[in-house]
């Protein structure tokens, strides 16, 4: 069994390249030295070289956001999805776990997998994509999660407004407008949850744009589902949607005949993807606001907590109060 350590860290400061070499040799991989860090912000995963063996990805989770219950229940969750063939990559099976701690960090390690951003405008594409995420939800819907949340209004919307206004992130000139427009967005959020009703909420990817998911000739397959939550289906199908409304008209059509093969879909949950959009935008600021103290968010995000950004980001709420109040995208 592999050792561990007990006291995590605050932040990532002290994740040094040799501490990420030495976790995984100290789970019993022999790495050659090689190491490229990936894309990522909220965690941090690197590409890892393993000497007479292909690469492995090695995420270390940023500390305090999850517990250890509800990253297994994540890890669990792609297992079962891996069990049915569905393609996703799942965490590796490492004496007996798949959360693994060195030096305060948690992480687990995952086979490298390639591939390319898919084509969404291309509506054999987004059948296929639809198809998969049919799946997938018919897998989420078989259980719930008991560790990992629910997006909805409160955790999304209210907290995270509350705290961005808590921590005097908006410019005192701005400070009313800001309050008055995001208590106008939430409101309106309140009404399409109300219009949709009683809609069913299952285990969902959460986070379901392109930069998760790589595309080969053998079709789609679904990485990184660090904000797996429980949720309504549309949340996984509506950032597939871009363009003009006659444009994403015909996606959600392309995607629903994908989709409908493999699990229903309630046509309610249309009303929810303006309300879903408003809440990703203003959790998407509280989420930079969150982790401003860590250096790459500055580096990565300069133009965040500016004047300027303040400024667009309250038009854009502006205009989700609006799109809100439209028809959902089959009505007329």
């Amino acid at each position: 069994m592999a050792k561990t350590t007990k006291l995590p860290p605050q932040n990532f400061s002290t994740l040094s390249p040799d501490s990420v070499l030495n976790a995984l040799e100290n789970i019993g991989y022999v790495c050659d030295g090689h190491l490229l860090a990936l894309n990522s912000y909220e965690n941090r995963v690197y590409q890892i070289g393993i000497e007479e063996s292909a690469p492995l990805v090695a995420k270390f989770y940023r500390p305090g956001r999850w517990t250890d219950t509800a990253i297994l229940e994540e890890h669990s969750f792609v297992q079962e999805l891996v069990e049915q063939e569905i393609p996703v990559v799942p965490a590796m099976l490492l004496d007996e776990t798949t959360l693994h701690s060195f030096e305060g960090f948690r992480f687990a390690v995952f086979p490298k997998h390639g591939g390319r951003a898919p084509e969404l405008e291309d509506r054999h594409t987004l059948e296929w994509m639809g198809r998969f995420l049919g799946r997938i939800h018919a897998i989420g819907t078989l259980k719930s999660y008991n560790e990992r949340p629910t997006l909805d209004i409160d955790s999304f919307g209210i907290k995270s407004r509350d705290y961005l206004l808590a921590h005097a992130f908006i410019p005192p000139e701005l400070d009313a407008a800001y309050r008055s427009i995001a208590d106008q967005a939430l409101e309106g959020v309140r009404q399409c949850f109300t219009r949709a009703g009683d809609v069913r909420t299952l285990r969902l990817h959460g986070d379901c744009h392109v930069g998760n998911v790589l595309w080969t000739d053998a079709g789609p397959h679904f990485v990184d589902f660090d904000d797996s939550r429980m949720g309504p289906a549309i949340q996984d199908l509506w950032m597939l949607l871009s363009g003009e409304r006659t444009d994403m008209m015909q996606q959600l059509t392309d995607v629903l005949t994908g989709y409908e093969v493999f699990c229903e879909f309630d046509e309610r949950e249309l009303h929810l993807i303006e309300a879903l959009r408003t809440l990703r935008l203003i959790h998407y600021a509280a989420w930079l606001a969150q982790r401003w103290d860590d250096p790459a968010f500055q580096q990565a995000f300069p133009w965040f907590n500016t004047q300027r950004y303040w400024q667009d980001h309250i038009l854009e709420l502006r205009e989700q109060v609006a799109l809100m109040n439209e028809p959902t995208l089959w009505q007329t």
